[in-house]
């Protein structure tokens, strides 16, 4: 008996080295696409790209090669150290290029840079954008494209299944047939690839209507139906002075945000839609009355007309609810009632199934369905109370995941918040970088982080931080957590 238990062990380490090598594989055939477009401009960095694709491949097969097994199925723990691992194996080796190219960062500028670009986060050490080679300004792009699909895929496929954050509520399988979107885990990635490569076209097609260049388009489409939020430019859209394009922006930063699976569901006609679904509307009928009160207070101010307020309001309250991490323009000059209002936008997060980050709409709900029931449950003793979501009945296991999740959300970003300020950073700096970084947003506040800054003033070690924060909030936290404890590694 515990030789088979060895020899279990034994093949599910060499799947998980199998699957690294072969998602390593598939970022050095990514890195030949940058390749084209220093050739096209005519650039000497696609010597860059080609280097990293190389070493990227090499390692890679050799993984592969190592750890050929007959056995190809995931142990439920092996599936946590496959997920971590591999994010942090793409983000190692998507920093490659940033080190070998005429920009010249230093390892740990370039790691962070791609881990932000791979969680969809959006903070960025790089200035001076305008005048960046073409390939790497596509490369920060397309890492924020991969990214966003690749969540998509692991929050539909994967963390339903570890029972992470009460994502179990939304398990894509279930013994009723008919609520699933497809048959097989496999053919639901499919369909949702169609969608988010049909939604990157339309908001590229869309902002070359609206007056971008190709190129300006192909990138910000990328990164804003990924609401990853980099740009090609060091203005974000404060560069593009017209509202129609932000309120393109506006308009795909949602659409990004929403979950993917129930678009696939609309088109086919069957369970539930994008109409129906109680997160969407609670998430867009909070977006829009968001933006409308913050534009009806910067127009009594006197600062905006209504019309040009509500342009800058609702594209910027969405893309901090989304967690894109784009600026038009830096609201924190808009006072203290602005600040707070964006402070606390910065933890919400868009929809479940979605490329936004953050605490999600659903978790937000189920809280407040908690709350509810339990006054009910005050004021009446003796009637049971039954939480549903929907037209699903929340089990309090899924209500004890949610909490769980919630209290580690704030608890890493304090401790977050505790490990930058131990490098000298300024309160302000300290606890906005450690929310966004855990919330995937983007900008912070302040003058150092805010949206009309970066982060690369700041020291190594907090960039190091952040970096590590960013993945644990991209995997919703739990799924990197379980692994510092006793427990995962005993057999």
């Amino acid at each position: 008996m515990d030789g088979a238990k060895i020899t279990t062990a034994a093949d599910s380490t060499k799947v998980v080295g199998l699957v690294i090598g072969a998602l390593l594989v598939a970022l050095a055939v990514v890195m030949l696409v940058p390749v084209l477009a220093e050739i096209v401009a005519r650039t000497g960095d696609w010597k860059a790209f080609l280097s990293s694709a190389v070493v990227t491949g090499f390692v890679g097969g050799a993984l592969m090669l190592a750890n050929q097994t007959e056995e190809r199925d995931l142990t439920h723990r092996a599936t946590f150290l496959v997920t971590t691992l591999g994010w942090l194996s793409v983000g190692a080796f998507s920093a490659l290029p940033f080190v070998f190219s005429e920009v010249d960062m230093n390892y740990t500028d370039a790691f962070f840079e791609a881990m932000s670009a791979v969680t969809t986060t959006g903070s960025t050490v790089m200035t001076g954008l305008d005048r960046t080679p073409p390939g790497l300004l596509l490369w920060r792009s397309l890492l924020q494209w991969v990214g966003g699909i690749g969540i998509i895929v692991t929050a539909v496929a994967i963390l339903p299944f570890l029972r992470v954050g009460g994502m179990q509520l939304f398990r894509t399988e279930s013994t009723d047939k008919t609520e699933k979107v497809l048959p097989r885990p496999g053919q639901v990635a499919v369909a949702i690839g169609e969608v988010y490569l049909l939604l990157t076209l339309l908001c590229a097609l869309a902002y070359i209507v609206g007056g971008m260049t190709p190129f300006d388009a192909l990138n910000h489409a990328m990164t804003t139906v990924a609401t990853a939020g980099f740009s090609t430019h060091d203005a974000s859209f404060g560069y593009f002075d017209n509202p129609f394009i932000h309120w393109t922006g506006t308009v795909f930063m949602i659409s990004g945000a929403l979950p993917l699976a129930l678009y696939v569901q609309t088109l086919r006609g069957s369970g539930e839609t994008l109409w129906t679904d109680p997160q969407v509307k609670s998430f867009v009928t909070m977006l829009a009355g968001v933006s409308i009160v913050m534009a009806l207070w910067l127009a009594a101010r006197g600062d905006y007309g209504f019309f040009e307020a509500l342009t800058l309001t609702a594209f910027n309250v969405t893309s901090i609810v989304t967690t894109a991490g784009f600026a038009s323009t830096d609201y924190t000059l808009w006072g203290p009632f602005g600040i707070m209002a964006f402070f606390i936008l910065m933890f919400l997060g868009g929809c479940t199934g979605s490329t936004s980050g953050g605490m999600k709409m659903f978790r937000l709900q189920i809280l407040a369905l908690l709350f509810r029931t339990q006054v009910r449950q005050t004021l009446y003793p003796h009637v049971a109370q039954t939480l549903r979501y929907g037209e699903r009945t929340v089990s309090r296991e899924i209500v004890f995941s949610v909490a769980l999740f919630v209290f580690v959300y704030f608890a890493s970003m304090l401790f977050v918040a505790l490990a930058l300020a131990a490098f000298g950073l300024d309160f302000v700096t300290a606890l906005s970088s450690a929310v966004t970084s855990i919330a995937n947003v983007g900008p912070g506040l302040g003058p150092i982080v805010g949206p009309a800054g970066n982060f690369s003033s700041l020291p190594d070690g907090p960039k190091l931080i952040m970096a590590f924060a960013m993945l644990l909030g991209r995997l919703e936290l739990l799924t990197v957590l379980v692994m510092f404890s006793k427990d995962y590694w005993e057999r």
